[in-house]
Order: structure tokens, then C-alpha cells, then sequence
């Protein structure tokens, strides 16, 4: 009897004990920590258009052009980024450099709605060779225009500069308002000062405005370049010493379309700038003589059309490597 009890109590444990054992707490299985996104990016992109212009003046004597560039970026804090990065964009400038390279860095810091981005920008031109537009008689420049005055339109070899550059943007909703300030101890190379500030403002359509799956916005821009003189190097016989570049306003304002990483931007840019200064700024190696553009900075008489109206189209693709994990 004892012992049917005892076979009996410890068959009763073994039926219970499935029962028991599913009641006991499971230990969880251990969930790998969400890796933190890493600090390093690099956004990048290229664009082609049909002119491209710089501060009102085109740089590609109104013909097509491409760029690209690359910027690594480091965020210190989600609000603090250091950047440097590097551009290239094809030109037709009259000492014969064909490319402009552009290496710049600084920092960029948000707080709340404003951006806050400062830094240092240098403008490399190689492959330039002094450019002096006599031809071969002192009344003929090399474009093939006659010049009764003698005098032709002249460049450095090396117009490489730097800018210092700072920029607040601020926005509020759909719009973005930003102003632009940066200085050059020598613009172009020329020993003239340069200042530029601008003001910028920028609609950006919500998705609910979207046409279909294409984005877009509307942008504009007005600037004031101040310049201040040259060098000998552009001296003049009334100014031996080196010219008064004018200073100019400029402003453009366009329509942007956006699909995934691709912009379609469609601008008007112009410029207060007469087409004789334009000239004596320039040294456009295509410009036309006109009586009525001679000046003491501008003996020659020739006319530049670089600084007018003018369209621009411009197709580009920007993105990061965080975007495309």
C-alpha cells in the first residue's frame, strides 16, 4: 500500500509537471541594440545647364556647362556640422582656364527655425595663361573687332581667390528667407576688393500641392557686389594705377520642379550692369566694339553682353550616402 501510494504521488509530479513548467516564466531572448547612425556623411551630386552663371555674369560665355562636387560631412551634435567639400564647373574665360575648382569648409548650426553656416571658399582656375587682346595691328584685338582707340581687353593668367562666407537661412513653415554675406581681399585675383551681400526667399510647395509625384518651388534672389580698384595690371591711361571695378546689383528668381533626388531649375537672372563696365569687369574675349561704350576704365569701346538678362536651365541630381542605405 505504502508503496502505491508512493508510485501514485510520484506519477501525479510527472502528469503535472508539463503544466507546472509552462507556468514558469520564459527568460526573453536578448534583442541586438539599435546601432546609433554614424556622425560621417557625404552628400554629392552633378548638374548640367545651359549657362552657367555666377552673381548676374556668366562664366561660360552663355554656352552650356557642367558640374559636380563631393562634401563629407560630420555631424558633432544633431544641431552642429562641419563640412569641407569640393566642385568643379566648366567655364570659358578669356585667359583660356576652362574649369573652375572650388575648395571650401566650415560649419553649419541650427537653432530652432535659423541655420547658421560659415566658412571659407577658394575659386581655382587652371590652365590660365595671361591674356593680352592686342592683334596684329594696334587697332585690331584678337576677337577681330576694330578698335580705333588701340587698346584690347586684358586677364591674369591666375584670377584663383578666396571668399570668407557667412549665411543665416530662417524658416517658417513652407518658406525659407535667408541673407548672404562674403568678402574677398582680391576678387579674381585682380588686388580689387570684393563684398557681395544678398537676400534670398524660397516657396516650397507642400505634398499636398504636388503635381502627382513632382515637387516644386519658387525661389529668388537680390544682391549688391561692391568692388573696390585693381591693380596696375588693369590700369588704364586715366587710371594708371589700376581701375574703380562698378559695383552692380543682381537678382534672379526661378521655378523648381523636384523628383526623388532630381531638380529641374528654370531662372531669370539679370544685372544693373552697362555693358561697357561689364566689359572692363570681364575682359570678355568676345566682346564687340561700340563708340559708345568708351570710358576711362573701358578705352577699348568694346561691348560685353556677359552681364545681361539672360535664362537658365538647370538639371541636377544631390544625395547622400545615408539616403541611399
Amino acid at each position: 500500500m505504502k508503496k502505491f501510494a508512493l508510485s501514485a504521488t510520484a506519477a501525479l509530479a510527472l502528469l503535472s509537471a508539463p503544466a507546472f513548467a509552462a507556468d514558469m516564466p520564459v527568460k526573453a531572448a536578448k534583442v541586438a541594440p539599435v546601432a546609433a547612425p554614424s556622425p560621417f556623411d557625404i552628400a554629392f551630386g552633378a548638374a548640367v545647364m545651359n549657362d552657367y552663371v555666377f552673381r548676374g555674369i556668366t562664366q561660360s560665355n552663355h554656352k552650356p556647362s557642367g558640374a559636380l562636387y563631393v562634401e563629407p560631412r560630420y555631424n558633432i551634435t544633431k544641431d552642429l556640422q562641419l563640412y569641407v567639400g569640393v566642385s568643379a564647373e566648366s567655364i570659358d574665360f578669356p585667359n583660356d582656364a576652362s574649369a573652375e575648382i572650388d575648395f571650401y569648409g566650415g560649419a553649419r548650426l541650427t537653432a530652432g527655425p535659423f541655420v547658421f553656416d560659415a566658412g571659407l571658399w577658394y575659386y581655382y582656375y587652371p590652365g590660365g595663361t595671361e591674356f593680352n587682346g592686342l592683334g596684329p595691328s594696334p587697332a585690331t584685338c584678337t576677337n577681330g573687332f576694330f578698335t580705333p582707340t588701340g587698346f584690347c581687353n586684358s586677364m591674369k593668367g591666375d584670377v584663383s581667390f578666396y571668399e570668407i562666407y557667412g549665411k543665416v537661412t530662417y524658416t517658417a513653415g513652407d518658406f525659407a528667407f535667408g541673407i548672404n554675406e562674403y568678402y574677398t581681399p582680391s576678387y579674381l585675383n585682380s588686388g580689387a576688393w570684393g563684398d557681395y551681400a544678398s537676400v534670398t526667399a524660397k516657396y516650397t510647395a507642400p505634398a499636398s500641392m504636388a503635381i502627382g509625384q513632382v515637387g516644386w518651388y519658387v525661389s529668388g534672389e537680390f544682391g549688391r557686389q561692391w568692388l573696390g580698384t585693381t591693380d596696375a595690371f588693369y590700369g588704364t591711361p586715366a587710371f594708371p594705377g589700376g581701375i574703380d571695378y562698378k559695383d552692380y546689383n543682381t537678382w534672379n528668381i526661378g521655378l523648381g520642379l523636384t523628383w526623388k533626388v532630381f531638380t529641374l531649375d528654370l531662372r531669370y537672372s539679370d544685372t544693373d550692369l552697362s555693358k561697357s563696365d561689364c566689359n572692363a569687369f570681364t575682359g570678355d574675349h568676345t566682346a564687340s566694339f561700340d563708340p559708345a561704350a568708351i570710358s576711362p576704365i573701358n578705352p577699348s569701346g568694346l561691348s560685353s553682353k556677359w552681364c545681361g538678362a539672360t535664362f537658365i536651365a538647370k538639371l541636377s541630381a544631390d544625395l547622400t550616402f545615408a539616403n541611399l542605405k
